[in-house]
């Protein structure tokens, strides 16, 4: 006989149903099967990632996808794989070499990325390993990396398409610049913070008129070696007079020309400006709007580079903002300095603060800019929460080109040589074309020149999404395309939307010419209880595997899932994981329980051997079971993920556990064909609930759905579809709902009245019942088993005794008679004290409300509010002087 042990041990459990998934294939996608497709790619976490609480929030999510479509009958490909991650891999490589006192330069190019891909080789595979313990089904025989081969390529020949297409090009722009990682960022990897500064007022003297001063206030003194200008607003009455004559830079000492300049806000600081073209885009445009000269007096580190200065050359470039004010002020320039908060931008891998600078990159003019913006703008694609498609259009309508390229040495190389002769000249040239490559001196190819030491490949790689913005298409093979492209739900934060969906939305319009996808499900961020963002430098982020030691990785799914709110961030509390973890405890108890009724029918329970009398518990339960599915697939359809969790738990704890099962117990000792139909009520319901939760707690269900024999021989719990039939198809279940749920809330009712007297809930008592219907009298005994009475007599001319404590109730009149149930002397007392304390509180609020100067001077709510207290009390006294009265 089967039998379960008396503790549920999720992590015995888990391991071993992952080992047989993977064992019998249940992943696998089968990209010739006849059945409809249904497709999903993970967002490739970082090779260098270890698992957080936003992977197992979104990873969770698409799994919980993926498992449901199965159910639902479809061919599943859940498509894994990992990123390379540019910056954060090689970060990874070049501090071990600190840690030896090298450099990258100092073991070169090709040594160095034998090294990162040792490191992969060792480290990558960890996030995988992870997400196996999550429980997520992906096709593990898929799994993709971005410097793969084949996927390598790829990368290539759209570098080749877009330049050739004239949409790749090259020259110096103003970029982000990190002075760590020392590469270019796009505008999406830098993140705007709000920061405490300085505004330094400082004078520029006249040229034309010795003596005099222009008031500038800045927050970058230590770039001021730079300032080739000084500019003002056409229309600033204060200034137009100056406008073509000149002020003297401090250090190094040169006239600057005074520009008119439109951009110039006369409200901020003084209303003029200190012009510094090479460390700042708006100035960079000023500068180039009037010619003015580009001065780059930072190195890339952040350094300051100006020998001409000395005390600052070679200073950080914060230490210098010190130097050069104390200068100033040594100067007599210096007026004053005042607290200035303003948004600073961070590079969002390094964490410091960027540098605007002037370099050469190479750019991409976005392709499909125009046909991207309807399919989302049209329902073609569709946002979830919706609001987020206002988002995309915002940025779609200001997009900018792409600065693709990165000053690193692990990633996808620009496929672009120079001919060695050329080499410098090209590689200085502020632009590239067809016609270099027409004269031989540049190649641009997926496979390096013939003659390859006649040539020098460009130094940089392309940016990390260059190569993730194809991932929808490029991960897979024709056959798998034909079987599952478009893809059919995309699930990823919507920090990544322009970093990711959007570019992914215009490569697929580009190479596939359709979309990538037809859902893209935004989750919410996981925040810890005061509403800070998890890091592990705050200290509030759990691990996710030591949540799953503690509560099993279904515990740890459903837990998270119920506090996931869709389109709000989710506030981690580690108790609902714990409750995640009881909830299958629960559920492990129930089918226990089960199993000590007798065997379950092999194959599980049929809709067509449905008894041809069910009681009305059977028939509530089971219509219950039928809304449960209709109820999910409403939910399913919305992807309102913690509304199917809520329903779920709903369902089985309070419906079938606390209601259901505590009714029928009485069935078990009466045999017969009354415990038939209750143990195939129970079997139908546990063997439907178990498919309805697989996808939420996989493990747990599949071990109880083998156990209780429910399935095929051979049969996977998650390969099963779901039924089709309601259970109760053709029965008209609303007077058996409605006389189950008159018990029910009668029996609650009656359980608050003992409650009121100190009696135990397990104390047996009497029950009196004016019946309210003739079938009242049918349902005594489980009214006497839900209320833990020892008799339920039916009297319609019952006359109580004064005091009797009673309940209206949806069965009929209740009375609880007390003789011998308590001791009245006691009780009396108890009654006693407790209408003295509630005297004493309804004094207080009489009180208030006779003081004028409070009724005049508090808010009107605050006043409503203590009126609504003194009613309170008042209700609460004459209810215990009621049940004192009772005693006699």
């Amino acid at each position: 006989m089967a039998e379960l042990s008396k503790a549920y041990e999720p992590g015995e459990v888990e391991a071993a149903w992952y080992a047989r998934w993977l064992e019998g294939k249940c992943f696998h996608a089968e990209a010739g099967s006849g059945k409809p497709g249904y497709s999903i790619v993970i967002p490739p976490p970082n090779v260098t990632g270890i698992l957080h609480m936003g992977h197992v929030l979104n990873n969770t999510i698409q799994d919980i996808l993926c498992r449901r479509a199965r159910q639902e009958g479809k061919e599943v490909l859940w498509l894994p794989g990992t990123d390379h991650a540019g910056i954060a891999t090689q970060t990874k490589v070049e501090r071990k070499l600190r840690d030896e006192g090298k450099t990258k330069r100092d073991v070169g190019r090709e040594k160095f990325l034998e090294m990162v891909w040792d490191w992969k080789d060792h480290h990558g595979g960890i996030i995988i390993d992870q997400l196996k313990k999550l429980g997520c089904s992906c096709d593990w025989e898929r799994e993709r990396f971005t410097m793969d081969e084949e996927y390598s390529r790829e990368v290539q020949r759209t570098f080749v398409h877009f330049f050739k297409q004239g949409n790749i090009y090259r020259g110096k722009r103003m970029v982000n610049w990190c002075p760590v990682s020392l590469t270019a960022l796009s505008d999406e990897e830098v993140d705007m913070k709000p920061q405490q500064s300085k505004l330094y007022y400082m004078k520029y003297e006249l040229v034309e008129e010795p003596g005099t001063h222009l008031r500038i206030a800045t927050t970058r003194p230590e770039t001021l070696m730079g300032d080739t200008g000084v500019a003002v607003n056409p229309r600033d009455e204060r200034y137009g007079h100056l406008v073509g004559k000149h002020a003297r830079r401090p250090f190094p000492a040169a006239d600057i020309p005074i520009v008119a300049d439109e951009h110039i806000d006369p409200e901020f600081g003084t209303g003029v400006l200190k012009v510094t073209p090479a460390h700042d885009k708006a100035d960079f445009e000023i500068g180039q709007r009037h010619g003015l000269e580009i001065l780059d007096v930072l190195h890339p580190d952040g350094r300051v580079n100006c020998p001409e200065c000395p005390d600052l050359d070679g200073l950080d470039r914060f230490e210098a903002r010190y130097v050069a004010a104390k200068k100033l002020e040594d100067m007599g320039l210096l007026e004053k300095t005042e607290d200035h908060e303003n948004k600073v931008g961070f590079s969002e891998r390094a964490g410091v603060p960027i540098e605007p600078r002037i370099s050469m990159q190479w750019f991409l003019r976005y392709p499909q800019v125009g046909r991207a913006t309807r399919v989302v703008a049209d329902g073609e694609i569709e946002f979830r929460p919706p609001r987020w498609k206002k988002t995309y259009m915002n940025w779609m309508e200001n997009i900018q080109d792409w600065c693709i390229s990165r000053q690193l040495w692990w990633g996808h190389r620009i496929p672009v040589w120079y001919r060695k002769e050329k080499a410098v000249e090209l590689q200085e040239a502020e632009s590239l074309d067809a016609a270099d490559l027409e004269r031989g001196d540049l190649h641009v190819g997926t496979e390096p020149p013939g003659d390859p030491g006649n040539w020098v490949q460009d130094e940089d790689v392309l940016d990390t999404w260059f190569s993730s913005w194809l991932w929808p298409y490029a991960t897979m093979d024709e056959p798998t395309r034909a079987k599952f492209y478009p893809t059919s739900d995309l699930s990823t934060g919507p920090d990544i939307l322009f970093f990711w969906v959007a570019r992914m939305i215009m490569a697929g319009l580009e190479f596939m010419d359709e979309v990538p996808f037809k859902n893209v499900y935004f989750h919410s961020i996981v925040r810890d209880l005061k509403g800070d963002k998890m890091s592990k430098s705050l200290g509030n982020s759990p691990d996710p595997l030591d949540l799953i030691a503690n509560y099993g990785a279904d515990g740890l799914r459903l837990g998270l899932m119920r506090i996931a709110p869709t389109g709000m961030d989710v506030r981690f509390d580690e108790k609902q994981i714990e409750e995640g973890r009881n909830f299958a405890n629960k559920l492990w108890n129930a089918c226990r329980y089960r199993l000590m009724q007798g065997e379950a029918a092999m194959g599980g329970p049929a809709a067509a051997d449905r008894p041809a009398e069910l009681p009305v518990y059977a028939i509530d339960i089971l219509a219950k079971l039928d809304a449960l599915g209709e109820q999910l697939e409403t939910a399913y359809a919305a992807y309102k993920f913690n509304d199917i969790a809520a329903q779920l738990y709903e369902f089985f704890w309070s419906n079938f556990c606390d209601l259901y099962l505590e009714a029928v117990k009485n069935d078990f000792r009466e045999g017969g064909e009354r415990k038939a139909a209750t143990l195939w009520t129970m079997d139908v319901c546990l063997s439907r609930f178990l498919q309805a939760l697989h996808p939420f707690m996989p493990h747990v269900t599949e071990e109880l759905w083998r156990t209780l024999g429910f399935g095929r021989e051979g049969e996977f719990l998650m390969q099963a579809e779901l039924p089709r039939e309601p259970v109760l198809a053709g029965l008209d279940a609303a007077e058996a709902r409605e006389r189950a749920a008159a018990v029910y809330e009668s029996a609650s009712r009656i359980r608050n009245l003992k409650a009121e007297y100190n009696l135990a809930s397990n104390k047996k008592v009497r029950l009196v019942v004016k019946p309210a219907g003739g079938w009242v009298e049918a349902e005594a005994a489980t009214l006497a088993l839900l209320t833990g009475a020892a008799a339920v007599d039916f009297d319609a001319a019952y006359e109580p005794p004064k005091g009797t404590p009673a309940a209206l109730t949806a069965v009929g009149e209740v009375y609880l008679p007390l003789e011998g149930l308590i001791d009245v002397a006691a009780e009396r007392s108890r009654l006693g004290k407790e209408i003295a304390k509630v005297e004493k509180e309804m004094a207080k609020s009489e009180a208030k409300l006779g003081n004028a100067n409070f009724v005049e001077r508090a808010k009107p709510e605050v006043v409503e509010q203590e009126r609504g207290r003194l009613k309170d009390w008042q209700e609460k006294i004459a209810q215990l002087q009621e049940m004192l009265a009772g005693l006699g």
